[in-house]
C-alpha cells in the first residue's frame, strides 16, 4: 500500500509539472487590459483592451505604410496588426518566451483540451499564407524569424512571403501554433474563451488541527522535502516537519528550539511585530533568507531610515498627526538579510541560523502606525522579491499615501535582491537599502512612479500569493475599511483603486488634509472577489479578509482548481471558481468547514455549534505537496479528505472497500486518502490523454 501511494504521488506531480502555464488576460506589457473610455477607431476591438487611442492610431499608420495593394490580404494583415489589442495579447504574443511581431498564427484546424472557442474551421496560417503569398507588404512584419525558432526566412529583404520563405509549411513552422492544452493563437478575431464546464464548488472544508501553537506565517523549504518554516509575530522562525496526510502525526516542531530568534530587535505590538518571511529560491544553496519586521528607533539601536513622508512624496511628517501617542516615523518596517550557511541539512528540523544580519535590504520609517501590510515573497516566474505595503493609516488614507507615485505607501513594490548596489549607488540612486530595481518594473514606462513600485492604490494588502500552476495569476486580498473586503489579481502598474474606491465602490473619506485623486483620473482596477462586512457580522459589520491559495493539491479533489480565502474573525471560508478557466471571472460560494473526527489533536467547537472554534485566521500556508494550511490563533489546521467529515465529494471514491476498523483505523483513513487520490488522477490521465 505504501508503495502504491508513493506511486500515485509521483505521478499527481508528473501531471502537476506538465500543466500549461496559462495566463489571465493581460497585455503584451504585462499590464492589466483596460476598459477603453472611447471606442478604437481603427482596430475593431471593444470592451476590455490593450490598446488606447495612441497605440491605435500607430498601428493605423503602421499597416498605411506596408502599401497592400490586395484587399483580401489587406484585411487579414489588419486583424494581425490589431490582435495587439485583444485582451490576452500577452499569451498571443508568447511574451514570456521574447519579444515578438507576430501573434501566434492558428495552424491546427484541432484545439486540443484548448479552452479558447473552436471557431476555426481551417488554418489560420494557410489562409494568411493563400491569401498574402503573392502580395508585396512593405516592411513586412514576416520578414524576420521568430526570437527562439530555428526556421529562417530565404530572402529577409523580400516583400512577398513566397520570396520570404520557401513553402507554407515553412511559413506556418515559423508563425503557426495551435491550441493546445490550454494556449490560445489567433485565428483572425478577438480572442473568445470557450465556456469551460462549470467548476462544482466543494460541500465543504474539512479539517485536521496538526498543532497547537499560533503563527502569523508558513513557507515551505525550498529544497521540495516534507519541511516548512513557521514564524511568529513576536519574532521568532520555527522550521517544522510536515506528517503525512491521515498519518496521525502533528507537526514535528521543538518550540523551545527555533530556526532563529529575532525578538531582540523585533517591536512587538498588536499591529507591529514580523509580519513576513521569505527564502531565497537557491537557500538550500546559500542560505539567504529574509525577514519582514517592525523595529523602535527609540527601543533598539540600529532601527532608522528615511521617512515615507517626505518631500519627494509631497509630505512633511511635521503637520502629520501623532498616532499611538507617538511621534511620526518612530516605528520603521525593515527587511534584512540573515543566512543559515553551514546548518543546512536536508532531513533535520534541528538546523539553526545565525540571528546576526548580513545587510539591510529596505528600512522604511513609517509616518502612521498602523495598516502597514509587511509580506513577502519571491515571485516564482522572475526570482524578484514582492514587498507588500499598507497605506499606514488606521483609516480613511488622509494624505492620499496609496495613489501618490512618489510614496511607497499603499504599494506593492518589486525588488532585485540578487544584484546588489554599492554604497555609492544607494545614495546616487535615492535607495532604500540594499537591493536594485528591475528594469522592467512599471516606472519604465511611467516615468512619475517611484521605480520600485509594481502596484499602487491598496489599503493593506493581507496575504498574496502566486498559483503554484499559474506564476502569472498573483492574487492578493486587501483589507477593507468600513464596507467591503476584496481580493485582486495584481497586474503590473495595477492601479486598485484605494483611496478612491473601497471594493468596487466610490470612497468618501472623512478626513483628507493631503488631498484626494480624482475618479476620473485613474484607471481603477476592480476586485474579482469580495465580500461585505455585513455578510459576515450583521449587528457590528466589522471583517477583515485573509488572502490564501489555489487549490492544486490531490487531498480534495472537488476543491482542486478553487481559490480558497476566510475572514479574520474566523467565521467564515470561501471557494472561489474561474470561469472560463483563465479569464479572471470567478464565481464564489461561502462553504461550510468542520474538523475530522479523528483529528490528531482535539478540535473544540463553539458552544451550541458543530463548528470549530478557529478564533482569528490569521493566515494560509502552502507545502511542497500543495496542501493547503490555516494559521489560526487556536493552532495549525491541515485540509484533508472531504469524507474524513462526512463531506460528499463526487470525485472521491472511499466506500470500495470496508476495512476493520478497531485497530486498523487509521489504515482505513490511509485507504480513503489513497482512494480519493487514486479517482482524482484516474480523472486527471483521461483529460490529458
Amino acid at each position: 500500500m505504501k508503495a502504491f501511494v508513493t506511486i500515485l504521488f509521483l505521478l499527481y506531480h508528473f501531471l502537476l509539472l506538465h500543466q500549461p502555464s496559462s495566463s489571465l488576460p493581460l497585455c503584451t506589457d504585462l499590464r492589466a487590459p483596460l476598459i477603453s473610455k472611447t471606442p478604437l477607431a481603427f482596430c475593431p476591438y471593444n470592451g476590455s483592451v490593450c490598446c488606447d487611442s495612441a497605440k491605435d492610431l500607430q498601428l493605423q499608420k503602421q499597416f498605411h505604410a506596408m502599401n497592400i495593394s490586395d484587399s483580401g490580404c489587406a484585411a487579414l494583415i489588419k486583424s494581425i496588426l490589431c490582435a495587439m489589442c485583444d485582451q490576452f495579447s500577452a499569451q498571443l504574443f508568447m511574451v514570456e518566451s521574447g519579444p515578438r511581431e507576430v501573434p501566434v498564427l492558428c495552424s491546427s484546424t484541432l484545439l486540443v483540451n484548448s479552452s479558447q472557442s473552436n471557431r476555426a474551421a481551417s488554418s489560420f496560417c494557410s489562409t494568411v499564407w493563400d491569401a498574402c503569398q503573392n502580395v508585396s507588404i512593405l516592411s513586412s512584419p514576416f520578414a524576420s524569424s521568430l526570437q527562439g525558432s530555428n526556421v529562417v526566412p530565404a530572402d529577409s529583404g523580400s516583400s512577398k512571403l513566397n520570396q520570404l520563405w520557401q513553402s507554407k509549411s515553412v511559413f506556418c513552422d515559423a508563425f503557426g501554433g495551435s491550441s493546445y492544452d490550454g494556449s490560445i493563437c489567433f485565428d483572425g478575431e478577438q480572442v473568445s474563451l470557450e465556456k469551460s464546464e462549470t467548476l462544482v464548488l466543494p460541500k465543504g472544508l474539512c479539517l485536521e488541527k496538526i498543532g497547537n501553537g499560533s503563527y502569523l506565517n508558513m513557507v515551505a523549504h525550498p529544497d521540495g522535502s516534507n519541511r516548512a518554516f513557521f514564524s511568529n509575530q513576536a519574532g521568532k522562525i520555527w522550521l517544522a516537519t510536515i506528517p503525512e496526510q491521515s498519518s496521525g502525526g502533528t507537526l514535528g516542531l521543538h518550540v523551545s528550539r527555533p530556526f532563529i530568534d529575532l525578538t531582540d530587535r523585533v517591536f512587538f505590538d498588536s499591529s507591529f511585530g514580523m509580519m513576513g518571511m521569505a527564502f531565497h529560491p537557491n537557500f538550500a544553496h546559500n542560505g539567504r533568507f529574509f525577514a519582514s519586521f517592525n523595529c523602535d528607533k527609540i527601543r533598539t539601536p540600529g532601527c532608522s531610515g528615511r521617512c515615507a513622508c517626505n518631500t519627494d512624496a509631497n509630505c512633511d511628517p511635521s503637520k502629520l498627526s501623532s498616532s499611538n501617542a507617538a511621534p511620526p516615523c518612530r516605528y520603521h518596517k525593515v527587511i534584512a538579510e540573515f543566512t543559515a550557511n553551514g546548518t543546512i541539512s536536508k532531513h533535520s528540523s534541528e538546523q539553526r541560523a545565525s540571528p546576526s544580519e548580513v545587510r539591510r535590504i529596505f528600512t522604511l520609517g513609517l509616518p502612521m502606525a498602523f495598516n502597514h501590510g509587511g509580506q513577502i515573497l519571491f515571485g516564482p516566474a522572475d526570482g524578484y522579491l514582492y514587498v507588500m505595503v499598507g497605506d499606514g493609516a488606521i483609516r480613511d488614507d488622509p494624505y492620499d499615501f496609496s495613489q501618490n507615485k512618489k510614496s511607497l505607501l499603499g504599494k506593492i513594490l518589486r525588488l532585485d535582491i540578487d544584484n546588489l548596489p554599492s554604497a555609492n549607488d544607494i545614495g546616487d540612486l535615492n535607495l532604500w537599502g540594499n537591493y536594485s530595481v528591475p528594469q522592467d518594473n512599471p516606472f519604465s514606462e511611467d516615468k512619475d512612479l517611484q521605480p520600485e513600485i509594481w502596484a499602487l492604490g491598496l489599503r493593506n494588502p493581507w496575504r498574496c500569493s502566486f498559483d503554484s500552476q499559474r506564476p502569472l495569476y498573483f492574487i492578493c486580498a486587501d483589507t477593507g475599511q468600513d464596507h467591503y473586503e476584496e481580493v485582486d489579481i495584481i497586474t503590473k502598474g495595477g492601479n486598485y483603486g484605494w483611496h478612491v474606491y473601497e471594493g468596487p465602490f466610490l470612497f468618501n473619506p472623512q478626513q483628507s488634509p493631503g488631498g484626494i485623486t480624482l475618479a476620473n483620473s485613474i484607471h481603477p482596477i476592480f476586485p474579482v472577489l469580495g465580500y461585505n462586512h455585513s455578510d459576515i457580522n450583521k449587528k457590528e459589520g466589522s471583517a477583515a479578509v485573509s488572502g490564501g491559495y489555489f487549490y492544486r493539491s490531490s487531498t480534495d479533489p472537488c476543491m482542486f482548481g478553487s481559490y480558497l480565502y476566510a475572514d479574520l474573525y474566523g467565521s467564515g471560508f470561501w471557494a472561489a471558481a474561474e470561469s472560463p478557466e483563465n479569464s479572471g471571472n470567478f464565481t464564489t460560494a461561502r462553504i461550510p468547514f468542520s474538523c475530522a473526527h479523528d483529528s490528531p489533536n482535539n478540535c473544540s467547537t463553539i458552544p451550541g455549534s458543530s463548528l470549530p472554534t478557529l478564533g482569528y485566521i490569521y493566515s494560509f500556508g502552502e507545502d511542497n505537496r500543495r496542501d493547503i494550511f490555516i494559521l489560526a490563533s487556536s493552532g495549525v489546521y491541515r485540509v484533508v479528505c472531504p469524507s474524513r467529515c462526512n463531506y460528499t465529494c463526487s470525485k472521491e471514491n472511499v466506500t470500495a472497500i470496508s476495512l476493520p476498523t478497531h485497530s486498523s483505523g487509521k489504515k482505513l483513513t490511509n485507504l480513503h486518502r489513497v482512494l480519493c487520490l487514486s479517482f482524482f488522477l484516474s480523472s486527471m490521465l483521461y483529460f490529458v490523454i
